[in-house]
């Protein structure tokens, strides 16, 4: 009988070492050949990215120093946390959602107006211009559908086929809910130019986009396309898709400057001075999206309290600001309207004009910005 048991449990030992493996070798090869991690930047380009102080042994860092606190370990541990079924960090009923029509996307004389997707991505029609921003527009943000939670919403204002031609796609960092290899794929054949933080441009290349299309960005760095000009500023945070290239591609905001309006979207950030330095060169702003969602105390040096959202529209002197980076998906612990919540709350204790828009609903800089529903709250 002892020698059937150990017969049994060395069979049991050899079949859990095997299966295992074979996970292992799974993983490693979806890591090497899957598209959706992106590309490597070549030699000649990371040697190029060395002039700049905020690069070196081929990683960028922030421009004060940043911590996440959250070493592998403290990861692993909050993992049940993460995963945790609290019915608080989903909505409990279908959020309202306005839907956009083709047609009224190509109309003449159109105003300077923004439609959110949700999460962080925009579209933005100024001087006659389409412009998509951080274009998360999938089902999940991940480089797996089994490695992430669903889009709180069943279906977007207006799906990736019926949208116009894109003249420009600005990308904000690397992250995979701000930057979607699928997404990417359906919008190549309609999409004329791609502004990306230095590095970035390798995902592009790999996905099949012509390096002529796609022009890099260092912090401060500006370009004018007609009567546009961009200039990609700095945040605070980090990048990476795939093990091991944490910080090798920059991360950052864009200031987007038309005839007559000014638009500041901060991409994700921590809290820092770096907004009154954008403020000051650059503002003031008609209009800022500023990251609120997704927070946590772990890793609040790389994304923003509410509280500070409110606080950083001040620093930018934002005519008005509007809390982006939450109402799609669940990517920390806190409820799902926490941060609404919140940076409402803070930003009529210190005077600033936050705006909260329904997902596809018309945004019109022509207006005046203003909250006209609580579509947060279940009727």
């Amino acid at each position: 009988m002892g020698k059937f048991f150990l017969k049994l449990l060395k069979y049991i030992m050899i079949t859990f070492i095997s299966l295992v493996s074979i996970l292992f070798v799974i993983g490693f090869l979806f890591i090497q050949f899957s598209p959706q991690f992106g590309g490597e930047s070549s030699d000649e380009l990371k040697a190029e990215y060395s002039k700049y102080p905020y690069y070196s042994e081929g990683k960028f860092s922030n421009l004060i120093p940043t911590t996440m606190d959250m070493n592998t370990g403290k990861a692993i541990r909050m993992l049940p946390e993460f995963f945790k079924n609290d019915p608080a960090r989903l909505p409990d009923f279908e959020l309202p959602l306005e839907k956009r029509d083709s047609l009224e996307l190509v109309q003449d004389s159109i105003p300077t107006r923004l439609v959110w997707f949700g999460h962080s991505a925009f579209l933005l029609q100024l001087d006659g211009k389409n412009i998509l921003i951080d274009p998360m527009l999938g089902e999940v943000p991940a480089p797996n559908p089994l490695l992430g939670k669903k889009r709180f919403s069943k279906e977007l204002p207006i799906e990736i086929e019926k949208l116009p031609k894109i003249d420009l796609i600005l990308i904000s960092h690397d992250h995979y809910d701000h930057l979607d290899y699928e997404s990417i794929q359906k919008l190549k054949a309609k999409t004329a130019k791609y502004l990306v933080p230095l590095g970035v441009g390798a995902h592009f290349e790999r996905w099949g986009v012509d390096r002529k299309d796609i022009e890099e960005f260092a912090w401060w760095e500006e370009l004018e396309l007609d009567s546009i000009r961009f200039a990609f500023t700095p945040s605070r945070h980090f990048s990476g898709r795939g093990l091991g290239n944490r910080f090798s591609t920059l991360w950052g905001s864009w200031v987007i400057q038309g005839t007559s309006d000014k638009l500041y979207f901060s991409g994700d950030s921590g809290y820092g001075p770096h907004f009154k330095e954008i403020g000051e060169k650059y503002g003031p702003f008609d209009f800022a999206m500023l990251e609120c969602g997704q927070y946590n105390e772990n890793w609040k040096e790389i994304h923003m309290m509410p509280e500070e959202t409110a606080q950083s529209s001040l620093d930018l002197q934002a005519n008005a600001f509007m809390p982006i980076h939450w109402g799609a998906f669940t990517l920390a612990m806190h409820s799902w309207t926490d941060p609404v919540e919140r940076v409402m709350k803070r930003s009529n204790e210190i005077g600033a004009n936050v705006f909260v828009p329904k997902i596809g609903e018309f945004i019109e800089l022509s207006s005046e910005t203003r909250i006209t529903e609580t579509w947060w709250i279940k009727p």
